[in-house]
């Protein structure tokens, strides 16, 4: 795997997840994650381990969306686990990743719930 820039602090996943979708770089996003790493993708889904990750966001950036920065909302950390947040751009509820910091001080997905969805009744 390429050597890639680490995430140093919670909130700078999120910046390193746009640059990477916007080059098209499924290996690279999906480094953000931990090995075990689960994702709630597609919707009312499971996307489990960073392989399984890698493979889904290289069918979705097959299509070459773009993605925008989005403003992180405050970080709530405890520890080596942190609860990361961002409103989305396009008003559609939250996103919010439990990331855990690593050995060498990086920090990594542990868990990511990319969008919410109300239920339907």
């Amino acid at each position: 795997m390429p050597e890639y820039e680490k995430a140093m602090r919670p909130e700078d996943i999120t910046r390193l997840f746009v640059e990477r979708s916007n080059a098209g770089d499924a290996a690279g996003v999906a480094a953000l994650y931990e090995e075990d790493a689960v994702m709630a993708y597609p919707p009312g889904d499971q996307t489990v381990g960073r392989e399984a990750i890698r493979a889904l966001w290289e069918k979705v950036l097959a299509n070459r969306p773009r993605f925008e920065q989005e403003q992180p909302l405050p970080t709530l950390t405890n520890g080596e686990i942190a609860l990361t947040s961002t409103p989305p751009k396009d008003g559609a509820g939250a996103r919010a990743q439990v990331v855990r910091r690593q050995p060498d001080g990086s920090w990594l997905r542990l868990l990511d719930q990319p969008e919410f969805v109300l239920p339907t009744r």
